[in-house]
């Protein structure tokens, strides 16, 4: 479970999982963030997750890091995070236009565009994380066929909505801001909602995502 707990800066614990990205470590992590979030614990001020590590924030008028370590090295962890997740379906449109660096990837994979997407498409992925932007979903793991590093120089702006690549995950766009991941397409759904504050986010750790590629036509009708 957690090999390690340290201090991070003066008001915060650092638990670390391991130094493997994987499903096993990373379904560990949810866990801990889920059992730890739920029980409303007095002083914990903010719990942020990742592929293998959890930082847990603290109010320092309340409580102390000595005791977070030991509430966490004791925590009683409960079972309940499988009616948590969720099988979710992307559209996601690769038409001209949405399909960025499909040039760039043939070059770097050496495989043809079309052989790119047959396999991105027969494969679900898992959400390790969401972050960088509101809600952005980092979902693994990618087919090793279709790895491929990052651009060397990052856009200003990626529209919101698109699906990029790098190394062995891909993600969503829920915002337009500056990104430096391989673009293979753009999907009508909003990701993320800031106006639901109970459920902003459609994907979240632990949940599993399937893509379905559509037509031009099919994004417009999706947006209308």
């Amino acid at each position: 479970m957690i090999r390690n707990i340290i201090n991070l800066g003066d008001a915060a614990a650092y638990c670390d999982f391991g130094p493997e990205v994987n499903q096993e470590i990373n379904k560990n992590v949810i866990k801990y963030f889920r059992n730890i979030k739920d029980r409303n614990i007095r002083g914990i001020t903010n719990i942020t997750p990742s592929y293998n590590k959890l930082i847990i924030s603290f109010d320092l008028s309340v409580t102390k890091f000595t005791e977070v370590k030991k509430l966490i090295e004791n925590l009683e962890i409960e079972e309940k995070d499988e009616n948590l997740k969720k099988m979710i379906e992307i559209p996601i449109c690769c038409d001209e236009g949405f399909r960025v660096d499909h040039e760039r990837l043939e070059n770097l994979l050496k495989i043809k565009f079309e052989e790119i997407l047959d396999i991105f498409f027969h494969k679900e992925y898992f959400c390790y994380m969401t972050g960088f932007i509101a809600g952005m979903p980092f979902l693994g793991d990618l087919n090793e066929q279709l790895r491929a590093k990052r651009l060397e120089t990052p856009r200003v702006k990626v529209p919101k909505g698109s699906i990029g690549l790098t190394e062995q995950f891909c993600n969503i766009y829920t915002y337009e801001s500056p990104g430096g991941w391989n673009i293979i397409g753009r999907t009508p759904l909003d990701i993320f909602d800031k106006k639901n504050q109970d459920f902003p986010a459609l994907i979240n750790p632990g949940d599993k995502v399937k893509f379905k590629k559509i037509s031009k036509d099919e994004y417009d009708r999706f947006k209308k």
